[in-house]
């Protein structure tokens, strides 16, 4: 065992980083218990598009799994992947929900994985940076974010569908489900704010609990089962349907978001941990990138949207993590969790629902970025959160916003400001409003 133990703290150079096995594995469980709501929610999301639930929880835990150890083993950095929220919501409600096949939005998916990993293999990422505008990719966060929270009103009951006047209203706020759902809200409200650990994940087995009694969930006859056969959602795409002009905005609405936000949390989390240099860059970030682009590759071939680098990492390092065997721990805790499939798919609609509106009005903090002394910044970025909501659809807002991000900056005179390809993507946008129109 001391062999094992000192080999380990060879490999993660726990001497160099100055810490040791008790504060790793601390930090491991740390992260683990602030992100492990994902196995609650990630699943469910998947199942309304259409997804086998078990078969969904499956694929879920595995590639969280397997990624987290690659970003672990190969980057010793204490970074833990997941599905992103966003990507999965567009995946379900977007796409599987407005009838596009699972095999073309799995393709579009595994093309923006393999575009991310051109960016991270050929050095181009400087360059992403400056051609995508600041405005839009800033506003794409947020008008996803304003997705995920609607998505929680709405399968809460808190906010309906009123087919007579057109219109969103309150849904009946005295049902069960829903003061459950909102009594849950207040309660990720509570716990966030006073900083509790895990508190996501406590407030949905809390709620849950008080679901059983009040009928609105079911206690399984057995609360562990074998991990359920995901062969039926593995292998499954059509990448030439996908490479269609018209899932333009999706792949988009897939890699902005994925790139941009594993940027953010790399140098986020890895300033709290000191990683950064005098220059305030991220030494070795390019082995990180390339997890997370081989990451959002993988995940394809088995309906698994966007995995990315979750911000939650930060609560490992906050505990102590400095290497990666936080992450190893924690891909080892979300391991046990695959044999829980009876107990993730009793938890009701109005435990999970709380959390989809918590995290997506958390994302709205990204538009105190956007210039709002510049129209042409500002705009269009409001287009784009605008139209995200107005249509109940991310890729609309996109494509909407690189529109009119591209009209503005003519018309007043700046189109230099811009790589031509910003002008390249306007016109494809236009191709994709005229398939829109034309269905």
């Amino acid at each position: 065992m001391n062999a094992t133990r000192q080999r380990i703290a060879r490999w993660f150079d726990f001497a160099e980083n100055a810490t040791g096995f008790r504060q790793e594995i601390i930090a491991g469980l740390t992260t683990f218990a602030t992100m492990a709501y994902m196995v609650a929610v990630v699943p469910g999301m998947l199942a309304k598009g259409g997804l086998p639930f078990d078969a969904a929880l499956t694929v879920t835990i595995l590639m969280t799994v397997i990624t987290t150890l690659a970003m672990g083993i190969y980057t010793n950095r204490p970074f833990v992947l997941g599905p992103g929220l966003g990507s999965v919501a567009i995946f379900s409600f977007t796409l599987l929900g407005s009838g596009v096949p699972l095999p073309v939005a799995n393709g579009i998916v595994l093309i923006s994985g393999v575009l991310f990993m051109l960016v991270s293999f050929l050095g181009v990422r400087d360059f992403v940076v400056r051609v995508i505008p600041h405005g839009v990719k800033v506003s794409v966060g947020v008008g996803i974010g304003l997705f995920i929270a609607l998505l929680g009103f709405k399968q809460a009951g808190i906010i309906v569908a009123d087919a007579r006047k057109n219109v969103l209203v309150f849904g009946d706020l005295l049902a069960p489900p829903t003061l459950l759902a909102i009594a849950g809200f207040f309660l990720v409200l509570w716990l966030t704010t006073r900083k509790v650990r895990g508190g996501i994940i406590l407030a949905i087995a809390l709620i849950t609990a008080l679901a059983i009694p009040l009928g609105l969930a079911r206690v399984p006859e057995s609360l562990i089962s074998l991990p359920a056969n995901f062969s039926a959602l593995a292998f499954d795409m059509d990448v030439m349907a996908a490479l269609s002009p018209a899932y333009l905005p999706f792949l988009l609405a897939f890699f902005i978001p994925d790139f941009f936000s594993t940027l953010g949390t790399l140098l986020g989390v890895g300033a709290q941990a000191g990683y950064l240099d005098k220059n305030g860059n991220l030494p070795g970030i390019d082995r990180n990138f390339h997890v997370d682009s081989c990451a959002t590759t993988l995940g394809a071939f088995f309906s698994c949207p966007v995995l990315t680098t979750y911000v939650e990492s930060s609560a490992g390092v906050q505990a102590g993590g400095r290497t990666g065997f936080t992450a190893v721990v924690t891909a080892l805790c979300f391991a046990l969790t695959l044999f829980v499939a009876p107990l993730a798919g009793m938890i009701p609609a109005a435990a999970t629902a709380p959390v989809l509106m918590f995290i997506g009005i958390s994302m709205m903090g990204s538009i105190r970025k956007v210039d709002f002394d510049d129209v042409t910044e500002y705009l269009p970025a409001f287009v784009c959160v605008a139209i995200s909501i107005f249509s109940f659809n991310a890729g609309n807002g996109i494509a909407a916003a690189m529109l009119v991000y591209a009209f503005l900056k003519v018309a007043a005179g700046r189109w230099r400001e811009d790589h031509w390809s910003v002008y390249l993507i306007a016109l494809l946008m236009i191709y994709y409003f005229y398939i829109v129109a034309q269905h």
